[in-house]
């Protein structure tokens, strides 16, 4: 089973972007993925409002996209953090895929 990295914004509205992340890792699933999603992992032991916490998640967040096949971008805007998990898989030349939602069902888009 390949894993995917999911890169979906976190900060902002927490709880609606939890949901969404949710709805992400269950679209991976169900195309055949392990679906690797670590802001809904960290923030249950890391403070996101901490600075030195925040930057502490990232890191192990990074340290797990590069044990990914993909990553898989969700969202209409790019937020810091998802800036630099991008950043980070262009750099290790790991795939980058970008989604958006039509018609109720998540269709790939060929970039930003």
């Amino acid at each position: 089973m390949e894993r995917v990295f999911i890169c979906s914004p976190f900060r902002g509205a927490e709880e609606k972007n939890v949901e969404l992340a949710r709805k992400y890792a269950r679209f991976a699933y169900e195309k055949g993925c392990l679906p690797v999603v670590p802001h809904l992992y960290f923030p249950q032991f890391l403070k996101e409002s901490d600075v030195q916490e925040r930057m502490a998640g990232i890191q192990f967040g990074l340290s797990l996209l590069k044990e990914c096949r993909e990553v898989w971008v969700f969202g209409e805007v790019m937020s810091e953090g998802m800036c630099i998990e991008i950043a980070e898989a262009d750099h290790a030349g790991i795939p980058i895929r970008y989604f958006t939602k039509q018609n109720g069902e998540f269709v790939e888009r060929s970039s930003l």
